[in-house]
This record gives C-alpha cells, structure tokens and sequence, in this order.
C-alpha cells in the first residue's frame, strides 16, 4: 500500500511540474489565432480587392504586407492548405510585384517580398522571386544607405534581405542589411534612431532631441519601437548563427526587451507613448503583439531569461485575448496607421481602424512564437 501511494505521489508530482512548465495552452493558443485570421479572410474573400480608406489603394501595400507576414508564421505552425492558397492567389494577383512598380527603394513598397520568399521556399518556382532579386540587386549594387529613414522600415525591409542572403547563400545582402540598419542606428537624425541609455528608438528624425512629449520626456512610438524588436526577431530566426552582425542584433533585442519591461502596464498592454502616459495614454494591441513577439522569440532562442520575461508575456498576450480580441476574431484597441500616439486616437474595444490587417498579422506573429515554446 505505501509503494502504491509513493507510485502515485511520484506520477502527481510529475504531472503537476510538467503542467507548471507548459506557460501557455498551445491549443487555445492556436484557437485564438485561427478565430482572428479567420475573421479577416472571412471579410476579404477577394485577396486583389483594392483598399479603400481616404483613398484607393492596391492590396499589396505594407499594411496587407504585413498581414501576410503572419499568415505565413501561422502556415509554418499549422500549414492548413487554405493559408497557403490565399497567400498564394494574393501574390499572383500582384505577378509577385510591388506597390508603385518594380524598382523602388520604399522598404513599405518591398515588404511584399517577405512572403513572396516564403512561398517560394515551400514551392520554388522562377517567377515568384524575379521581381524581388530585381529590386533588392539594385539596393544591393547601389551605393546607398540611408533608406530606411524611419523605423517602421527596418521590419519592412531587413527581413526580405536576410531571407535572400540564406536562399542563395550569399553574404553581401547581409552587409548591406547591416549597413542599412546601422545608418538608420546611428546616423539619421542627429545621431541615430536609436537612443541607446534609454534602449529604445525614435520614429524619425522629426522625433529625436529637441522634440518632446507633454510630460518632458522623449517621444518613444510604441509601434515604432515594436516594429524594431520585431525585425530583429524576425533576421535572427533567418540567419544562420555564424551570419556577419549577428552579435549586434542580439545585444540591440536584448536592450530594447529590458527597457521595456518596467514599463508595461499594470493590465498587460504598453501604452502608445512609451514614456509619457498622460499623451493618449490608452492600451494599444499592435505595440504590444510586437513587443510579445520579440520577447517570446528571445526565450525560445535563449537570448532572454524566462524567468524574467516570461510572466511578461504571459501577461501581454492575456491581456490582448481577453480585452481585444472579440469572439467574432475582431481585434480592439488597435491604433490606425500613423506614426505617432496622437495617430488615429481614441482607442476603443470597437473601434475598427482605418486598416484592419497589419495589427492582425503583429498578433499573429506573436501568437506563432507563443506556440513555439517549450
């Protein structure tokens, strides 16, 4: 009888530690996902269908760019076959092209590449990556570097070189990818984007010193700021660990998490102005996605501590799935494109943005890393 007991005692204990370890219900985690995604494919059945807003716009701009960037990551952990078909009838409707034409230094114009690469690696076909090779060759063979002249396009851009550099194994895309972001670092505006004693980034040069919030402090675009963490996340998953700069975008992933952590809001979510909460200091879900998917890549890859950056996560994406998503797969709070807090403001859980896709796939990449842990 006692071995019987100390059996069971020993299986409870097991059992009870290995749930402790398990942070997140991965199915739940998938069903939330799936319940956003579907809501939006839902709506948009017709994946040419331009967007109409203030005005008419082809469907192949960041914002939907973006989207797909996440129904990809949402392909790699559930590769259902109607993901991969409405990526893959979006990119034929465009010929696999850009907004604006096929020669264009916009990393908003380009950031269609980052699927178009996707899909190409899951079925390589020619055709899917001419006019990619086209226009990254050009920025690759030209001598300049101060492109990304705002921060937004760091995730735009960085990416689709990183993805080309592995796919036909050649360094020179990421030096010229280093380069670009170093510049956009260190040299734009009066000294760079980036203000490393406080480990975050100002959106463009119209926001570096002397400009303020109302509070006195810098003016830290949560957005902005998620759109950096994002894209370091994303080039660190696809370069190969002995990859040139690699080193440099750990140290910068590592800065930005820990100046982000002490100011989190008490429900989970970071405000739109990092540092001043008195300037539309309301809950903000893309922000807050990027900022999750960032940190949660940094524990699966061992960059950060879990112990740290876990409970932070968890209480971000609780945060998000109980107070933004809508049982209907609807996201709230979701700030409107812009490019800074007073953007598109109020925020509300009804409020449907002037775009409804580029938060939708910052959700979705944050959900695909939360799936991914161990």
């Amino acid at each position: 009888m006692k071995k019987l007991l100390l059996f069971f005692a020993i299986c409870f204990s097991y059992t009870h530690s290995a749930h402790a370890q398990q942070p997140f219900d991965k199915k739940l985690v998938l069903k939330q996902m799936m319940l956003a995604n579907d809501y939006f494919m839902q709506k948009w059945p017709e994946t040419g269908k331009t967007i109409i807003t203030n005005k008419e716009r082809p469907s192949n701009i960041w914002t939907r760019g973006v989207y797909y960037e996440g129904l990809m990551a949402l392909h790699e952990i559930y590769p259902k076959e109607a993901y991969y078909d409405y990526a893959y009838a979006w990119s034929e409707f465009h010929k696999w092209g850009f907004n604006g034409g096929n020669t264009t230094r916009n990393a908003d114009n380009y950031c269609a590449a980052q699927t178009y690469i996707d899909l190409y690696n899951l079925e390589p076909d020619p055709k899917k990556l001419k006019n990619t090779k086209a226009n990254i060759n050009m920025l690759l063979n030209t001598p300049q570097l101060d492109d990304w002249s705002w921060i937004d396009a760091i995730q735009m851009g960085m990416p689709v070189f990183a993805k080309l550099g592995v796919l036909e194994k050649d360094n020179r895309y990421f030096e010229k990818m280093y380069q670009m972001y170093m510049y956009s670092r260190d040299k734009h505006g009066d000294h760079g984007l980036y203000n490393p004693k406080d480990g975050l980034w100002w959106r463009d040069a119209d926001f570096d010193p002397p400009y303020k919030e109302p509070n006195g402090e810098d003016c830290y675009w949560s957005r902005g700021n998620g759109w950096v963490i994002g894209a370091l996340a994303k080039v660190l998953t696809i370069i190969p660990e002995n990859a040139p700069h690699r080193a440099q975008y750990v140290k910068d992933l590592k800065a930005m998490a820990a100046a982000l952590v002490p100011i989190q809001r008490a429900d989970g979510f970071w405000n739109v102005s990092l540092h001043d909460p008195t300037n539309f200091g309301e809950k903000e879900t893309s922000g807050t996605a990027l900022f999750v998917y960032g940190m949660a890549y940094g524990i699966n890859s061992g960059i950060l501590k879990k112990e740290i950056y876990l409970p932070v996560i968890q209480k971000a994406w609780n945060a998000m799935t109980t107070e933004s998503l809508h049982t209907n797969g609807f996201l709230g709070y979701l700030q409107s494109t812009g490019k800074e807090p007073k953007d598109g403001q109020p925020l509300s859980y009804d409020k449907i943005p002037d775009f409804e896709d580029y938060g939708l796939g910052c959700f979705l990449l944050a959900g695909s890393e939360i799936y991914k842990m161990k």
